[in-house]
């Protein structure tokens, strides 16, 4: 009775809540947990540690209980948050395309590192926040499965902070905290345990063995770290006293770190934890249901901070003073996890979650090199080699696969019990198909396209399209600049600076200037000197 009490009095507080053009901008935070799942924190569930910082941070929030990513891997994700949009729209949602941190990317299936050409006018979001005079910082993951503009921050490296913006601007600030990370169940296998294997909760999606329990415990214990570096991050605020009037959001960028969780379409690999912690802690304490999807994050931090949406976002915004009504559906897809493709795409109304399969001679277990260097991962393997796996974690190896996948989240969390045969759930089964279909076709999914094909309709004889040059139009005392396709960005900066800065209005006449067009997938056009 309490918990619905507090779910009825969030949605009363956040469907009231807006800004006004009249206050100030307000300031907002995203912190950011790789890889994990609302299961592991204990807002959501009984853990066997405890995360002072983040259970402070959700008493004085709202806890949102339908959080979802629409890609359970990183970069696609990414690309979702900044963008506004779907990854299956942008060409963002295999894993990954853009790769900054080597020369190569797929080379074992000659996939190269590129930048998708995204559809005309699409920006990151924080271009429209910095035109607003907002101090954008990203500290320190970019990896959006694209390039990034120059001009998208005014910092983005592991000194990047809110501390450097000019006194009195308002800031959007993003801290990402990779000891979270699926890499770190490995990494942190040598460092000591802050729990128990022994009191770990088992999900029944896994078999009860040493090697599992550890890596469960190693999780938790990383968690306890997050919460440690989380907590430097609030006291900086609340020092500086910025904690009271700044929106903070807190959560995963996908599901948890774990084989059958991170890059897969079940709720453990969707579905995240997400607080948000409003200025003067209005609606603390309280939870809401309602479906969030990230891509209603930027719609809504631009909404909050009192900037209309541009209308090609597909996500809504859910607060600030263009907050609309939020989506009933929540969609989702994957599609190639590094070397490994298989499309699958799911749809989530009400209690139920439909998946379509559409390789069914691939088992959902693909093997992904780099999730094999996890123990767990290689204890599964072996127990389903020798015919040792118990029946509920051999589900996700079984080939072949069904073409579609029903469940009922309310009584099967887990999704082991498939639906999609039972006649009494007919009318819901082919209620949910219809809706993927008509979503495939409404947004455009670019999943049913092949990766290579879709390389060769964007760059032909693989030569990345360039920008053609920015046109000045010189007055007695400025520069006005403008570009042929509207679909670009125009940045300027003073030649001895490094900092991007979004044009505006018209420059003032200054021979230290220099500009250019900018557009994600596209080479920058050639520099204009503003002589």
């Amino acid at each position: 009775m309490k918990r619905m009490l507090l779910l009825l009095i969030g949605i009363l507080f956040l469907g009231c809540y807006s800004t006004s053009k009249n206050e100030s901008p307000p300031n907002i935070i995203w912190l950011v947990a790789e890889d994990q799942s609302p299961e592991f924190f204990p807002m959501y569930a009984e853990v066997p540690v405890e995360l002072p910082n983040l259970s402070s941070l959700a008493k004085d929030g709202v806890v949102f209980e339908n959080a979802y990513s629409p890609v359970p891997v990183c970069a696609p994700a990414r690309s979702a948050l900044i963008t506004g949009m779907y990854p299956t729209s942008l060409g963002t949602h295999n894993m990954r395309t853009y790769n900054g941190y080597r020369s190569e990317n797929q080379p074992s299936i000659n996939i190269p590192s590129y930048s998708p050409l995204l559809p005309e006018g699409v920006k990151m979001f924080t271009e429209y926040l910095r035109a607003s005079n907002y101090y954008c910082s990203n500290n320190a993951k970019e990896d959006y499965n694209f390039k990034k503009t120059d001009g998208a921050w005014d910092a983005s490296s592991g000194k990047a902070h809110w501390k450097n913006r000019a006194p009195g601007q308002p800031f959007f600030a993003v801290f990402n905290f990779g000891i979270s990370h699926e890499s770190q169940i490995w990494g942190q296998q040598g460092e000591p345990l802050i729990v128990s294997p022994e009191d770990v909760p088992l999900p029944p999606v896994f078999p009860d063995t040493p090697v599992v329990r550890k890596d469960i415990a190693v999780n938790y214990s990383n968690l306890v770290r997050l919460d440690k570096q989380i907590g430097k991050i609030i006291d900086a605020l609340k020092e500086e006293g910025l904690y009271e009037n700044t929106f903070i959001f807190f959560y995963g960028d996908h599901g948890g770190p774990f084989p059958r969780y991170k890059r897969a379409l079940y709720e453990t690999g969707i579905k995240v934890p997400l607080i948000i912690k409003f200025p003067n802690q209005k609606g603390a304490g309280t939870r809401d249901n309602q479906f969030i999807s990230f891509i209603d994050f930027a719609p809504s931090v631009l909404s909050l901070a009192g900037i209309k949406p541009p209308d090609y976002m597909q996500g809504k915004a859910r607060f600030g003073l263009f907050k609309t009504e939020p989506s009933l559906y929540i969609f989702a897809s994957s599609d190639r996890f590094d070397e490994q493709t298989d499309r699958v795409r799911a749809v989530r109304y009400k209690q139920y979650k439909y998946i379509r399969n559409f390789t069914v001679t691939l088992p959902h277990a693909l093997p992904v090199k780099y999730r094999e260097q996890m123990p767990m991962m290689q204890e599964l393997n072996s127990l389903w080699e020798t015919n040792s796996l118990p029946e509920k974690p051999a589900l996700w190896f079984q080939t072949p696969k069904v073409i579609e996948e029903l469940y009922d989240i309310d009584l099967d969390p887990y999704e082991l019990n498939n639906l999609a045969f039972n006649l009494e759930k007919k009318e819901v089964l082919e209620q949910l198909r219809k809706k993927l279909d008509e979503w495939i076709i409404e947004t455009g999914d670019l999943g049913e396209i092949p990766e290579k094909k879709l390389l060769q309709n964007w760059f032909p004889d693989g030569i990345v399209p360039e920008l053609s040059e920015l046109q000045k139009i010189d007055s007695e005392s400025e520069y006005t600049l403008v570009h042929p396709h509207k679909g670009v960005s125009i940045i300027w900066k003073r030649r001895s600076d490094s900092i991007w800065y979004p044009y505006t209005q018209p420059l003032p006449i200054n021979k230290n200037l220099e500009a250019k067009a900018v557009r994600i997938g596209y080479n920058d056009s050639p520099l204009l000197l503003l002589d």
